[in-house]
């Protein structure tokens, strides 16, 4: 069968050959695109969730009062004045003058407003040695941080006149001045890192600049037309700086993967001796179906996410969502026509230090995956046996997990003075650093009942052991609100917290302000918000599990006729989704290992993070399973054995599956490296589940149970054989066994 002869069929091989034939068009399309998209997002401007749609229950009703009432809440300022030792108290002169000296040195900036004494307030502990001087930024509390530094300076220059004190201030000002000085840089340098981390490799990987560049040239403008979408979309469903950064995570990773598995088997035909036409067209049947099907699997994915209910991860999953179907488009389209374009152009600007890849039949064979399959299938029992005892013992600690928001001290550990500050304050004041807010909207705030209420709401909140107080309370006269702001005990211990929080909402409100009708009194704050997200989030897991798992097994139903395919490719990658938590649990919350990637034993996993870890990562695993799985049933279509043909499927995708496995597991790790607690488990969980992934389930799993299935890797029973059939992109192309039969000598349909 001569070059001219090959046929493909299918949507990935039309789409590519009409790039091919039309290639100037096609790559004028998609810079067209690219510029349209961005210049729509610019125009449109970006709408991002509000603090009201964040979440659901009491914390998004207070968020919606407060808005609706046209409130700006201002960004509140403590200065904790405490004794270093001794028997020096609040009621000192010392202490007093230290006091007054910290009120007229902050009134001085023309900053702040509503400042309040400790002796005006009771803000003093109850050992006599802390106290509180509190008062509010000027101007909106989200640039509060842009102007808190004059503040933060008027109050170190009364530290330095009071020695025998400890003068430190904290807020929600000052701890976002002191993230963005500290943090504000490190995400930017891990997003700047990861394109020349991805090309680095790539160079490696190809030996070439112009191959190496290609892949990372459409990844990045897939994800800049995704981000001018995002500004269009946002009008129907608002975005996030996270939705933001995630989609650049997601971008560069699948742009990345799905131009590299294009582009090595366009590489592998020409120098199995095809021409560069027929080479293009057999790449678009073969690798370019397979990154449809990979496209559309993580799609789904992604789209679980907007089953959520909390905006944050409804607008993660869409511009997720987006950045795939917009990266798999260009791959199967701009990719062919730049190919064609370039021809043996595309192996221009070599290394002189990197060998050229062997021809080996138009494959290079990996020496070690070879060594490794040869074992494998050897003892395919044994190898299932051990791997999947291996998996489940890395999965065993995920079964104690434990979800919660971290405290700052959980986050930054002690990296920061102000991580002493909040820790010596909520000793001195429990839940003083982050009270709990309850929002009182009432037709008449001044009424005499909802005063009354009021007044004994605070006395009961520290009767009943949920306050140690002082509450405060705040009236909006106007607009008929009222703040009350509860200290909780427990503190930074969200578990303690949480119990407050309980008694606040399920005793103290119904005996006091529940009695009064008409009056509405939803419960916020750190804790709060916290509880609200779980309380969602748990609601969420099962119909997001249930949606992403059902929907890509159809997909791999569909996409390969087979029903133990489909079953296998779920419970493998649940196998590694599993693992990738069990790593978590293990090194995050019992640290063990903490300190080899730099993290810390915190105790808990971030709340959103296992939800997310699960979509992302059967997402993207997809990619290489369907990758290896596709190549295996090519060759056995083309008449191999099963064993050959899991052989050839495994080892000559053995290249490529490392490539992308080590260019993710790169840039995931860039994230680990951050400062933050949180970012350093989302890096670690993805970096370590893709490693897996690309290793064991895809190197040893996999084959040892198709191996050990054998001809029933293909079996669909006669009542789904009226499905629609995805699976005719393959090429006929010859090889030297005989095409596979039946024992009555048809053709096997596999």
């Amino acid at each position: 069968m001569g070059n001219g002869d090959i046929r493909v069929r299918g949507l990935a091989a039309r789409a590519g050959g009409w790039s091919a034939r039309h290639r100037w068009a096609a790559v004028g399309i998609w810079v067209l695109f690219v510029v349209l998209a961005m210049g729509l997002g610019s125009a449109a401007g970006r709408v991002d969730v509000k603090d009201s749609d964040q979440l659901k229950g009491e914390t998004h009703t207070a968020a919606r009062i407060i808005e609706d009432a046209g409130i700006d809440e201002p960004a509140s300022e403590n200065v904790l004045i405490q004794a270093k030792g001794g028997d020096l108290k609040a009621t000192d002169a010392e202490f007093r003058d230290a006091v007054d000296a910290v009120v007229r040195a902050v009134e001085g900036t023309g900053r702040v407003t509503e400042v309040a004494s400790p002796y005006d307030t009771k803000t003093i502990s109850k050992d006599g040695r802390s106290a509180l001087v509190q008062f509010d930024m000027r101007g909106e509390a989200d640039t509060a941080g842009e102007r808190v530094e004059p503040v933060l300076k008027a109050v170190e220059g009364v530290q330095q006149d009071h020695e025998a004190l400890r003068i430190e201030e904290i807020g929600g000002a000052s701890m976002m001045k002191t993230f963005d000085d500290a943090f504000g840089d490190d995400f930017k340098k891990a997003e700047y890192s990861a394109v020349p981390v991805a090309f680095g490799i790539l160079l490696i990987a190809f030996g070439a600049l112009v191959a190496a560049l290609l892949p990372v040239v459409l990844a990045i403008t897939a994800i800049m037309a995704t981000m001018g979408l995002m500004g269009v979309v946002s009008h129907v469903m608002p975005m996030s700086d996270t939705a933001n950064s995630v989609m650049l995570l997601v971008g560069l990773a699948v742009g990345v993967d799905y131009c590299l598995f294009y582009l090595r088997r366009e590489r592998e035909e020409r120098e199995a001796g095809r021409d560069a036409q027929t080479a293009l067209r057999i790449a678009a049947a073969t690798s370019g179906r397979a990154i449809v099907v990979s496209g559309v699997t993580v799609c789904v994915a992604m789209a679980g996410m907007l089953f959520t209910g909390l905006a944050e991860f409804e607008a993660m999953g869409l511009a997720s969502l987006m950045v795939v179907a917009v990266a798999m488009v260009g791959s199967v389209t701009v990719l062919p026509a730049l190919l064609s374009l370039l021809g043996e152009r595309v192996e221009k600007g070599r290394i002189p230090f990197l060998r050229r890849r062997r021809k080996s039949g138009g494959s290079q064979d990996s020496r070690f995956w070879t060594a490794v399959l040869r074992r494998v299938l050897a003892k395919p029992v044994i190898a299932v046996v051990v791997a999947t005892g291996a998996l489940l013992a890395i999965t065993a600690p995920a079964l104690g997990m434990k979800t919660q928001q971290l405290t700052l001290d959980q986050e930054f550990g002690d990296s920061l003075p102000i991580v002493q500050t909040y820790n010596r304050l909520n000793e001195a004041f429990p839940g003083g650093s982050e009270p709990a807010e309850v929002v009182v909207k009432a037709a008449d705030i001044n009424a005499p009942e909802v005063k009354s209420a009021l007044a004994d709401f605070r006395d009961r909140a520290i009767s009943s052991g949920a306050s140690r107080g002082p509450v405060e309370i705040k009236l909006h006269d106007a607009q008929n609100i009222a703040f009350v702001y509860v200290p909780l005990v427990g503190g930074s211990d969200l578990d303690k917290a949480g119990a407050s929080l309980d008694k606040l909402r399920d005793e103290v409100r119904p005996a006091t302000l529940g009695k009064v009708d008409g009056v509405e009194a939803p419960i916020t704050g750190q804790v709060a918000g916290s509880k609200d997200f779980n309380d969602q989030l748990a609601g969420a897991v099962v119909p997001v599990f249930a949606f992403v798992v059902v929907f890509a097994f159809a997909l791999m139903l569909l996409s390969f006729r087979s029903l133990t395919i489909a079953i296998t490719s779920i419970v493998l990658n649940l196998l590694s989704v599993g693992a990738a938590y069990g790593i978590l649990v293990a090194v995050f919350q019992h640290g063990w290992g903490a300190s080899l990637v730099g993290a810390e034993g915190v105790g808990a996993i971030i709340t959103w993070l296992p939800l997310f870890l699960f979509v992302i990562l059967f997402g993207l695993s997809m990619d290489y399973h369907v990758f290896v799985v596709s190549r295996i049933r090519e060759a056995r279509l083309r008449g191999l054995e099963t064993k050959d043909a899991i052989r050839h499927g495994v080892v000559t995708t053995a290249g490529v599956v490392t490539s992308a496995a080590v260019i993710m597991v790169a840039v995931f790790a860039i994230f680990g490296t951050l400062s933050m607690q949180s970012m350093k488990q989302m890096g670690v969980g993805l970096a370590a589940a893709v490693l897996i992934d690309a290793t064991i389930i895809r190197g040893v799993l996999l084959p040892a149970v198709m191996a050990l299935l054998g001809e029933r890797n293909w079996y669909l029973p006669k009542w789904l054989h009226r499905l629609p059939d995805l699976t005719h992109d393959e090429t006929p192309q010859a090889v030297a066994a005989p095409a596979a039969r039946d024992d009555e000598g048809e053709p096997l349909k596999v």
